[in-house]
């Protein structure tokens, strides 16, 4: 009643011309935030003001600058959109991207990845732990580099708890089983940090989230990755909506449950090893984006997709900028600056008033 009274006092704007302006704004502040990205370094906005005639500056621009922001804000879309898939498909409000073993799974691939490449370079004394000189190291790791494995990783996680799981029949158990491969794959990782202290230094940049080594490939490979996937997760909405009254309803309306899982699954696999890959792993943004796109408006999975796709990615660039500010000239890792500042807007969230976090 409270609802309706409100309503009738105030008109709102119609659902779908609010999604229309709110995704028009978080557009044009995602290219704002491209822009000031641009121009955060060392040398600060003069870089961006000498770029035609000086070769220096529009090599910071062009080739370090501009890829890495415009990666951030890929990676955050593509978290962004996975938490909201997996929000979703689990029907649970604290659902994130990483909940079906892909971080774990990405950790232990590079772990090892950097194991066999410091036991075939005899150590990595030389390469000071570099990540960039370890893919070198040896010629398969070369050829696929530590963004590859990452990425088969991710993948392989999510595959083990399908595995785990015997399909995407069950919502719980896939649940459950994502949980206990998320656990076993990082003990098994913890163990190869062990055996190989070398790795620790390399391994440190990943876990806690990194967007500096970010590169025109990388934004070309998350891009290709975005763009179907998006429409694909916007063609599927119609089951996200289904879910949301339960499995039963969504059967009574004649929707092949378990393919259709599996190709949200798919889309949750897809878009979260492509960003763990080139960024490594970021928390809190594919948790925060969905629920922050839910607070700007009501309104089915299609539109709320979109919304957080660009929430995410807009939220990534910004947090990439601050940490390039709050300590310059040094960086923080982003990983941990999203950490903070997506955990302070939860604790908000679920203080605001009884009941808030899972109406979010």
């Amino acid at each position: 009643m409270n609802t309706l009274a409100g309503s009738a006092a105030e008109p709102p704007l119609p659902a779908a011309s609010r999604v229309r302006w709110l995704a028009a704004l978080l557009l044009v502040l995602s290219l704002l935030a491209l822009a000031w990205g641009a121009s955060v370094g060392s040398t600060g906005f003069d870089s961006v003001l000498r770029v035609r005639d000086d070769a220096a500056a529009a090599q910071i621009v062009w080739n370090i600058r501009l890829p890495r922001t415009l990666g951030a804000w890929l990676a955050g879309a593509l978290l962004a959109l996975a938490g909201a898939v997996a929000q979703g498909l689990f029907r649970n409000p604290l659902a994130d991207p990483f909940l079906l073993g892909s971080a774990s799974g990405a950790a232990l691939a590079v772990a090892l990845a950097l194991a066999y490449a410091a036991l075939g370079a005899g150590g990595l004394a030389a390469g000071g732990g570099s990540v960039l000189l370890l893919q070198a190291a040896t010629p398969w790791l070369a050829r696929m580099g530590l963004t590859g494995a990452a990425f088969l990783g991710a993948l392989g996680g999510v595959l083990l708890a399908l595995a785990l799981a015997r399909g995407v029949q069950q919502t719980l158990r896939l649940l459950l089983a994502g949980v206990v491969v998320g656990f076993v794959l990082g003990a098994v990782r913890d163990l190869v940090q062990l055996a190989q202290p070398d790795v620790l230094q390399a391994m440190q940049g990943f876990t806690l989230g990194m967007t500096g080594f970010v590169g025109w490939d990388g934004c070309a490979v998350m891009a290709a990755v975005l763009a179907p996937l998006l429409l694909l997760s916007w063609a599927l909405a119609r089951v996200l909506d289904a879910l949301t009254l339960g499995e039963s309803t969504a059967l009574s309306l004649g929707l092949p449950l378990a393919s259709l899982r599996a190709l949200l699954v798919g889309v949750l696999a897809l878009a979260t090893g492509a960003a763990v890959a080139q960024t490594g792993l970021i928390g809190f943004v594919g948790l925060v984006a969905p629920h922050l796109a839910r607070s700007m408006v009501r309104c089915t999975h299609g539109p709320l997709l979109l919304l957080s796709t660009l929430a995410g990615g807009l939220l990534l660039v910004l947090a990439d900028i601050v940490a390039r500010l709050l300590v310059a000239p040094q960086e923080l890792p982003v990983g941990v600056l999203t950490a903070v500042l997506g955990g302070a807007y939860l604790f908000w969230l679920m203080g605001r008033r009884p009941g808030a976090g899972g109406a979010a």
